[in-house]
């Protein structure tokens, strides 16, 4: 006998005319229903008698129809009057619920003649005359006998899908046996107390009656629990695979000789604390093999970050290699440049400055200077990323605040690594966040990274006093401010716009009005701008000039948020706080507290404030650390929106939360380990399953 595969794949094709709208709900084959669970179940199992019914709530109800016509006031409508089934069709008193539809067709109106029983399923509403259901869904009456009982899945839909199609494809990609394998060794579902995959699917598409409703809403349900763990599972999988893909490149061996390490030391106004020893340890061990180093250096905002990131550099530069230093703004990778530039003045380094608004010849020059090896440090923005830009010898790419660049930005400079003999070296990459990684985020999406952590301010740090005040006292803040100026304080106040814009729904603060003000508020006091939109020269030399104390007080956008390092600035204001993510929030704060003096953030709030804003303005008042600030973050917000997956390049988790199930997570890391080395295992099948784009996946 023969099987006729291309009949069989003819089966498995989704309706041609639903395939635009179903590919928006990520359903691009029919194998993928499997994996498009229902958001919620209706219990269409159980008949509600009509004098029994509740508002609010969506139930069955039979009944015979007494009065059906179609109104044309106050707009068009087919009105249905439903009297209660074996009710007395004479008696006033008999229970009675209205129907209405305001888009119908002839079948609705033939199927509800006077007469006929019918049974709809639709949620109660209070209506004029008592209560009623709009659009309610026809079924044909049947005997209790007959009635399914199973609750009826409702589908995450757009573009009009249908319920009633989704649940046909999902019970046709149900009854396609190959996809309902279990491709995990039971011995490791049992331990782990999981139901088989063919048991999980059912009851997620299609549970019955008896399952508890409260379980399968919550997702704490055994079937929900499988579902999370293989997803888990599919992410370790994948992250596993592209370290080791990373692992059998080839990258420059670079150990240190300290001809420019040590001379930097030495002449460093401080000394490096002990988490810094230990991430630049692990840094340059890294580094040391012949395989790219792919580690994340985070640390809290003033941890000291940067100078580990410089002493790498020199390293690197005294085997005879380049460094790529990028940051994700002009104003954030000039601040590295005037700091490796001071720190590195006495050395026999070379540092090249490239960003995108430099003028077309310097461009150039710079580009050239990169592709002949006469630049040893280049300091820029995406700029760095162009097609135009060539190193004549990359060993080591560091990036700053790294989630802020896109995965093919990352990847382009990544290949920019030099021929040697046969082999393509890819240069070491090295990758800074001051956003620090909860626990189970680091244990899922950053799987695959290897991490320093800097868990330790340096000495002479400043604590930081946070406080919380009403818009309203903006004038008695300015007052404050404009006092600690006078005694030769510096105070940053930031904005969240630049101009007035209609688009917002309340009006804010904006940095030019707030600007005017302060000028007028604060006589004999320098007050400066700094925006995105001003021209690059005049953004340096107005952080120059606050820098060097000529500017008292700096009215700013959130081009301020990383990297700006003013030791004399002791205050913060911050304008609508409410409408700042919180790690904005910490980033900003960050920015005083650098210096000998004790330091103030205020952040002002309007009155009116949502559920959210009130919880993030509480996490930052109540916390200065920024790894509780951080998991708080991921709480709040969730990962896909924490990082994003343009940003990570990593596949957002559809069904599994990371801070919910981090037993799972757990579980799925060391289950991962496990399977490593089981020859039984079908890996590629399990990743085909939850993972598209495997190959791309991999690159990232």
């Amino acid at each position: 006998m023969t099987i006729d595969t291309a009949n069989t794949e003819q089966q498995t094709y989704l309706p041609p005319a639903l395939r635009p709208k179903l590919a928006k709900l990520g359903v691009q084959h029919l194998r993928d229903m499997l994996l498009h669970f229902p958001m919620r179940y209706e219990d269409q199992t159980q008949v509600r008698p009509i004098s029994a019914l509740i508002e609010g709530e969506s139930v069955v109800v039979e009944g015979v129809v007494e009065l059906a016509e179609t109104k044309l006031k106050p707009r068009r409508q087919f009105v249905v009057l439903l009297r209660e089934a074996g009710a007395d069709g004479i008696s006033n008193f008999a229970p009675r619920l209205t129907l209405r539809y305001f888009n119908f067709y002839p079948n609705i109106v033939q199927a509800l003649k006077v007469g006929a029983t019918a049974r709809v399923f639709g949620e109660v509403r209070a209506g004029r005359y008592g209560l009623e259901m709009v659009h309610p869904v026809f079924k044909k009456a049947v005997t209790a006998s007959s009635a399914s009982g199973t609750l009826t899945p409702v589908y995450p839909s757009a573009g009009g899908v249908p319920q009633t199609a989704l649940r046909t494809l999902a019970t046709k990609a149900r009854k396609v046996a190959e996809w309902q394998t279990d491709l995990l060794p039971r011995a490791i579902t049992e331990a782990l107390h999981l139901p088989v995959w063919r048991d999980a699917v059912q009851v997620l598409h299609q549970p019955a009656q008896s399952e508890p409703p409260l379980a399968l809403e919550t997702r704490t349900h055994p079937a929900w629990q499988r579902i999370k763990f293989d997803e888990l599972l599919a992410q370790q999988m994948a992250l596993r695979d592209a370290k080791t893909l990373r692992a059998g490149e080839s990258a420059p061996a670079i150990s240190p000789t300290g001809l420019l390490g040590e001379p930097l030391r030495q002449r460093l106004p401080f000394s490096l604390t002990a988490s810094q020893e230990r991430s630049l340890t692990e840094v340059l061990a890294d580094m040391a093999r012949a395989t790219p180093m792919t580690r994340l250096l985070q640390g809290d905002v003033g941890s000291g970050k940067t100078v580990v990131a410089a002493l790498a550099a020199l390293i690197a530069i005294e085997a005879g290699y380049q460094v790529a230093f990028m940051a994700p703004t002009e104003l954030l990778a000039e601040q590295h440049f005037n700091k490796l530039r001071h720190w590195l003045s006495d050395l026999p380094v070379t540092l090249t400055w490239l960003t995108g608004s430099l003028p077309a010849a310097e461009q150039k020059a710079a580009q050239a200077a990169c592709k002949r090896g006469e630049t040893q440090i280049a300091i820029g923005t995406h700029a760095l990323f162009q097609k135009k830009v060539s190193f004549a010898r990359l060993g080591l790419i560091v990036v700053d605040e790294q989630h802020r660049f896109g995965v093919e930005q990352r990847l382009q400079l990544r290949q920019r690594g030099q021929q040697d003999s046969e082999r393509v070296l890819a240069p070491h990459t090295l990758m800074m966040s001051a956003t620090p990684i909860p626990r189970s985020l680091a244990m899922s999406y950053y799987a695959d990274l290897d991490v320093s952590v800097i868990d330790e301010l340096p000495q002479g740090r400043q604590p930081i006093t946070t406080k919380l005040v009403s818009e309203a006292r903006r004038g008695e803040i300015a007052s404050r401010i404009y006092a600690a100026v006078q005694q030769g304080a510096q105070a940053y106040w930031v904005c969240p716009l630049i101009d007035e814009s209609e688009l917002m729904e309340v009006e804010l603060q904006n940095a030019t009005a707030l600007y005017a003000d302060l000028v007028l508020l604060m006589p004999n006091v320098k007050v400066a701008l700094l925006h995105g939109r001003m021209k690059t020269e005049e953004k340096a030399a107005t952080m120059a000039d606050f820098a060097a104390n000529r500017v008292q007080v700096l009215v700013a956008t959130t081009v301020i948020e990383v990297g700006v390092d003013v030791p004399n600035a002791s205050w913060m204001v911050i304008e609508h706080a409410e409408r700042f993510g919180l790690a904005q929030l910490h980033q900003l704060r960050g920015r005083v507290g650098r210096g000998a003096a004790a330091s103030t953030c205020i952040l002002l709030f309007a009155d009116k404030l949502s559920d959210t804003a009130k919880l993030r303005l509480k996490v930052i008042y109540e916390n200065t650390d920024g790894f509780v600030i951080a998991r708080e973050d991921l709480r709040i917000r969730g990962p896909g929106e924490l990082l994003g997956p343009r940003q990570s390049g990593l596949p957002s988790l559809r069904y599994a939360n990371i801070e919910e199930d981090v037993e799972l997570v757990e579980a799925a890391r060391d289950v991962a380990t496990k399977l490593e080395h089981d020859g039984t295992f079908n890996k590629t099948a399990f990743l085909d399953r939850w993972i598209k784009n495997r190959a791309e996946f991999a690159k990232a």
